[in-house]
């Protein structure tokens, strides 16, 4: 009979394999992303699937951001991740804490009204914020594009469930040495709080930074679009060069790989501790 130890051996040895084989098949499609923007276009159509280019071609990088104003589009883009971001760290943050903290009638009505409404499709809503933006002028304009993801649903849930995991002593105290509401949730309990607002916050730079559909709508003009909206004008009536859009959206890609592997811990640590408290 095989030794417990072999067991467990050929036991972690299968887990290895199956994490593996799962592993490669989720990065493989980045890797031929990467291979794809060196090629030519013919060698990206070719059947069967060529893997590797032939020559590399720099140039398709050069021409996919000149093909497009790259730069407007990339300030869009940029601009409208930082508003959604703070926006958002910012008045989750304070409903997240009321809902957490304070008392005042109807709290748990409207919060499970509130959380009813993510069982909503966005797509549903995209007709009447799209009513509410042209009646206010802002059609092709930032006011427009980041109006409806100034607070977010989903980012006061899992704030309302990290503060309610901080002690309650440290309010009282606070309390106790004259402290107003203001002053105990900006200088006591957001600072605490401060795992999972960076949480938060990667989670929706990285939304906003590759929102499609929205910015679709709004923003008709090309100086005006994000570049996630941009890129799909790569996409012609008679030919697609296939190369050119790998190479950019690589590029698009990279400041957000970077935040992510740089702030990883911070958003493993911010959801595992927001996800303990019911």
């Amino acid at each position: 009979m095989p030794s417990r130890a072999g067991a467990r051996q050929g036991s972690n040895l299968a887990a290895y394999v199956v994490l593996g084989v799962g592993g490669f098949m989720m990065v493989f499609p980045f890797l031929y992303q990467l291979s794809a923007s060196f090629m030519t276009n013919a060698e990206v159509q070719s059947i069967p699937k060529q893997l590797l280019p032939g020559d590399l071609r720099w140039d398709n990088y050069v021409n996919g951001i000149s093909s497009f104003p790259f730069w407007d589009q990339l300030r869009n883009t940029a601009v409208f991740s930082v508003i959604r971001t703070a926006s958002q760290v910012l008045f989750c943050s304070m409903a997240g804490y009321a809902f957490a903290r304070m008392r005042f009638p109807l709290k748990n009505v409207t919060f499970a009204l509130l959380l009813s409404i993510l069982m909503i499709p966005g797509e549903l809503l995209l007709i009447s914020q799209y009513q509410i933006v042209q009646n206010l002028g802002w059609l092709n304009s930032m006011a427009g594009l980041v109006a409806p993801g100034l607070v977010s649903l989903f980012g006061t849930f899992m704030m309302r469930q990290f503060f309610l995991g901080l002690p309650k002593e440290l309010e009282e105290a606070g309390r106790i040495d004259g402290a107003g509401p203001a002053t105990i949730f900006f200088r006591i309990m957001l600072p605490l709080a401060l795992p999972g607002v960076s949480a938060l916050a990667v989670i929706t730079f990285i939304d906003s930074w590759g929102a499609f559909l929205w910015p679709l709508i709004v923003a008709s003009r090309s100086e005006d679009m994000t570049l996630a909206v941009g890129i799909a004008s790569f996409t012609g009536e008679h030919q697609t060069f296939y190369p050119q859009i790998m190479a950019v959206s690589l590029l698009i890609m990279l400041p957000m790989i970077v935040l992510f592997i740089a702030l990883q811990r911070r958003v493993i640590s911010g959801l595992a501790f927001a996800g303990m408290k019911g």
